[in-house]
């Protein structure tokens, strides 16, 4: 589900032609002692400063050399399946994970399987079982079983913004439980204020619809819905009653109606505006809040659920046709050491394997802590619109028709329920 931009598009504009150039710029001075590295992170993001910084490391210690080339986030998702199979791959590059990227790239055969490495280095130790799921393809290019295809080292997770000052001015205290949740909103409604900061056109309302549906869900109704694994009812217990709830918060005013002709933007920057006192939503806006909010603000996980949604970061994958791939895994392993992933977790991003005492800024702090809880109850869960191309679109459209009336919630779920099937049915046959 998460959507935001990942690199300015005149770069992806570029296409196969410039990073096929850029490549042969790299190959001809490929050599034993060099390490080609491809990233998409800006060069103050959290991962580009950490990467950066393991580049310096793994050049100290191994004596060999880094071609590093920036590239946009589509650059390499419209181009990789022609680079990869070509002999201009790099030696390592940061790949989006799923079925439709990562795992269509490994059934392919256009990337290495990591296993071997992953046992020699132990990383299987440092990730919770839910973000291996991302890393792992079977040879139909599915995830969650078969061999490791890449290795992330950083996570990404949904959870709930609070604005502190306006819980401050109505006396209101950190809901623990879902029915304090809806007390809390029931308090702000009260007083003409809309508590939550909602978009239907485009994420995060999916995610609370999501998120609601996990409240009454544990794994099997996860690994039934997101990796195949049984028959998911869109008439059952969960998504019933993430339906039924959406419209009830949307009828006293919990969620505006106006929500459908709003964007993920449109939603954030009203939080952080003070509009709303309540955003449900990523990780991802961590450092936005932290640069442009001038109310005091907090984070806490969804009340009355186990799990949320999130998962791994994008992932490092070595190409099969990589000419270095010692040097990328020793690469991958230095990202994966406690100095660099405490860059990560002090710069506003979400570390898989720092120690939370190398930690430094509270609210960094309170992210990190947020996702480790998570992690440790197994409680990653994926996106909403994961299972297929189209589900992202199509689940937004229902949610529209739910907040618009022009449908109600068993409707919805019937459209949704039917679409999604003839999705995982193009998929698994």
């Amino acid at each position: 589900m998460k959507r935001h931009p990942k690199a300015a598009a005149g770069i992806a504009a570029l296409g196969l032609g410039a990073l096929l150039l850029s490549g042969c710029s790299a190959g001809a001075q490929h050599d034993e002692n060099t390490l080609t590295l491809w990233h998409f992170e800006s060069e103050d993001s959290a991962m580009g400063i950490a990467w950066n910084e393991a580049i310096k490391t793994f050049e100290k210690e191994t004596g060999a050399t880094v071609e590093f080339e920036a590239k946009s986030f589509e650059q390499i998702r419209s181009t990789a399946s022609q680079v990869l199979n070509s002999n201009e791959a790099p030696d390592i590059l940061e790949y989006n994970k799923g079925n439709a990227t990562a795992g269509l790239l490994s059934s392919q055969g256009l990337l290495s399987s990591l296993d071997d490495a992953v046992d020699e280095y132990g990383w299987a130790d440092k990730l919770a079982p839910s973000l291996q799921t991302t890393a792992k393809y079977d040879e139909n290019g599915i995830m969650g079983s078969g061999s490791w295809y890449g290795v992330p080292n950083y996570g990404e997770y949904v959870e709930v913004y609070y604005n502190k000052d306006m819980f401050a001015k109505a006396g209101l205290e950190v809901p623990t439980t879902l029915d304090e949740l809806e007390d809390v909103m029931q308090a702000f409604a009260d007083e003409g204020v809309t508590p939550l900061a909602e978009a239907a056109a485009e994420y995060p309302l999916g995610q609370l619809w999501y998120q609601l549906a996990l409240t009454k869900a544990d794994r099997d109704f996860v690994d039934a819905y997101q990796l195949y694994a049984d028959d998911v009812d869109f008439s059952g217990p969960e998504l019933s009653f993430a339906t039924q709830t959406i419209k009830e918060w949307t009828d006293k005013g919990y969620i505006s109606k106006e929500s459908t002709g709003l964007k993920a933007e449109d939603a954030g920057t009203a939080f952080i505006n003070g509009t709303y006192p309540i955003f449900f939503s990523g990780s991802w806006w961590y450092n936005r809040f932290t640069t442009e909010m001038s109310d005091d603000w907090g984070t806490f996980l969804f009340p009355g659920a186990e799990m949320s949604p999130g998962s791994a970061g994008n992932m490092w994958v070595v190409p099969e046709k990589a000419q270095n791939k010692d040097l990328a895994y020793k690469f991958i392993d230095i990202t994966m050491r406690p100095e660099i992933q405490a860059l990560i977790g002090n710069n506003g991003g979400v570390p898989v394997a720092a120690d939370p005492a190398d930690i430094s800024d509270p609210k960094s702090q309170e992210l990190i802590a947020n996702f480790n809880t998570l992690t440790e109850r197994d409680g990653i869960a994926f996106y909403p619109d994961w299972p297929t191309p189209t589900f992202y679109d199509e689940l937004n459209a229902g949610l529209q028709e739910l907040l618009n009336g022009s449908k109600d919630p068993a409707a919805v779920q019937k459209e949704l329920g039917e679409k999604y099937q003839s999705g995982v049915d193009q998929i698994v046959g």
